[in-house]
């Protein structure tokens, strides 16, 4: 196709929402008016079926549960008076918190006031939050954010290093809905241990995010934290950033809340459009369909041209692939369904697996997001008539115009700027197109039966290690190699997973575990001494 050819298909395929200065240009997709009139009638029952979700129907059967995260930003279109008057309450009490600790009227006792943020979560009660800070923090921000995202020790000694003699002046945060989430509690008894260790009191520092009468929000309570803030069932985690679990971090930081949520409901007005090319959650819908044959048949790749935008390739694959990674679909039917996410930032991807996309295995579509303001002021030319930001859109538009020549099918976002309202609407655009794909696909995109199997897993593995040590603390002395030890312990058909164990207990000092090596790695010998 000419150059002239991709014009005249670019202004009939471009999809604009001119009250966000956003637009969609799906031209470089390679479907047919025939596929569009294809897609009309699924398109009309996805859009119903949003409706309706929105209206408080039950969207997660599993767990007997409403979707919400629309009301969040909209109170007045929740179903239930209660629900709104929740919501609204909850950000009231949102501002008047993270005012109070800037004025220093909630204080820790050894300092004047808070000037750091520890927040510890997981999945999207921590990738949520992460992304608005590194998208709009700056070094004018009211407190310095860090956060626990794993449970890996090191992990967290690595910011507990970084915030340093700063602890006391550190408020912590924990956001865990149930409250049980053992990364999230370990996370918590870590950071409690390292107060303790400075002679604080953590409660005087602590702040949960939590369900009511959840394990975490008893135990915020028996020890006397600072305050909790409500996570309702209604709202999962990976819909949950335009919460109190994102908005609570961010208006600490000192970043535009309001911004964020005018932003999202903006682009929730512009996604409830039934004329389908003016929808630009719908229009992408179809392009993912399009592109994996409706069956995630290839992957995703997100090219942000902009570093403030580094991570929400990351917050997408959680929201994307969490929603739509199924294997069945509603009437019980095997799909395996799905879309895999990928991408870091242009253009340093052209530096790195760009090459793979033009010339190898053609198993993608890409979306290019282009973001139209380069800076807070002018930019330094660095050749004649020309800065950095305009290298930044020369490189975006010529990788696009490299993908296509070797028939690579691509979409281009642009928005114009990084900005709370722009996000809120990114954020909101993104959990619109996930949930009207999944109903074109006919799979439930607000439920995890994988995430779950994957705890009761964990659960057996630690169960397995606990009688390991039990039997071993039991024969102090007395050396065994693991196939002995798994018979012993009742686990002769898990012998990978107790030498395993064996291994990573033997590498830590934790519980005095050591480790006889031999002539294989198989015959190495564990005791307790």
């Amino acid at each position: 196709m000419s150059q002239r050819e991709l014009w005249e298909r670019y202004k009939k395929y471009l999809c604009v929402c001119p009250s966000l200065g956003f637009s969609l240009d799906v031209s470089r997709m390679k479907f047919t008016e025939d596929f569009l009139e294809q897609m009309r009638w699924p398109m009309e029952a996805a859009l119903d079926a949003m409706e309706a979700l929105e209206q408080g129907a039950l969207s997660n059967p599993d767990e007997k549960r409403r979707v919400g995260h629309y009301w969040l930003r909209a109170p007045e279109t929740a179903p239930e008076a209660e629900i709104g008057r929740g919501i609204r309450d909850t950000l009231a009490d949102v501002h008047w918190f993270a005012e109070e600790l800037h004025a220093g009227r909630i204080a820790p006792q050894t300092a004047e006031r808070f000037t750091h943020l520890l927040v510890i979560g997981i999945g999207g009660s921590a990738l949520g939050p992460q992304l608005v800070a590194d998208a709009l923090g700056t070094s004018a921000d009211a407190m310095r954010i860090f956060f626990f995202d794993n449970t890996d020790p090191d992990g967290m000694d690595r910011v507990l290093t970084q915030l340093g003699d700063k602890l006391p002046e550190t408020l912590t945060l924990v956001i865990s809905k149930s409250g049980g989430t053992k990364e999230t509690r370990n996370g918590m008894l870590e950071a409690e241990r390292a107060y303790q260790g400075r002679k604080l009191d953590f409660g005087a520092h602590a702040v949960a995010i939590t369900g009511e009468n959840s394990e975490l929000d008893r135990y915020a309570k028996k020890n006397s934290w600072l305050r909790t803030f409500p996570m309702w069932d209604w709202i999962g985690g990976r819909t949950s950033v335009l919460s109190a679990v994102g908005l609570l971090p961010a208006r600490l930081q000192g970043l535009d809340v309001d911004g964020l949520l005018s932003g999202a409901r903006e682009m929730d007005r512009a996604t409830r459009n039934r004329d389908v090319m003016k929808n630009p959650a719908a229009v992408m819908a179809l392009m993912w369909h399009h592109a994996s044959n409706g069956r995630g048949a290839k992957d995703m790749v997100l090219l942000p041209y902009k570093d403030r935008l580094q991570l929400f390739s990351k917050y997408l694959q959680q929201l994307v692939m969490e929603s739509l990674g199924k294997e069945l679909d509603k009437d019980g039917k095997v799909v395996n369904q799905g879309l895999a996410v990928y991408g870091n930032k242009g253009s340093t991807d052209q530096h790195a697996y760009v090459q793979q996309l033009r010339e190898g295995v053609h198993n993608f579509f890409a979306t290019f997001i282009e973001v139209l303001k380069d800076r807070e002021g002018p930019s330094m030319k660095v050749e004649e008539d020309t800065t950095t930001g305009d290298y930044l859109v020369g490189f975006l538009l010529g990788t696009r115009r490299a993908l296509y020549e070797k028939d690579r099918e691509s979409m281009t976002l642009t928005v114009p700027d990084v900005s709370a309202r722009s996000l809120g609407a990114l954020i909101a655009l993104y959990e619109r197109a996930v949930g009207i794909y999944a109903s074109l696909v006919n799979i439930n995109a607000y439920h995890q039966p994988g995430v779950e199997a994957g705890k009761k897993a964990a659960g057996v593995v630690l169960e397995i290690q606990r009688k390991l040590l039990s039997h071993l603390r039991g024969q102090k002395g007395q050396a065994q190699t693991a196939e002995q030890l798994a018979a012993a312990v009742g686990a002769a058909d898990e012998v990978e997973t107790v030498f395993k164990v064996l291994e990573h207990l033997a590498a830590n000092p934790d519980h005095g575990v050591t480790r006889a090596e031999a002539a294989t790695p198989f015959e190495a010998r564990f005791s307790v001494a």
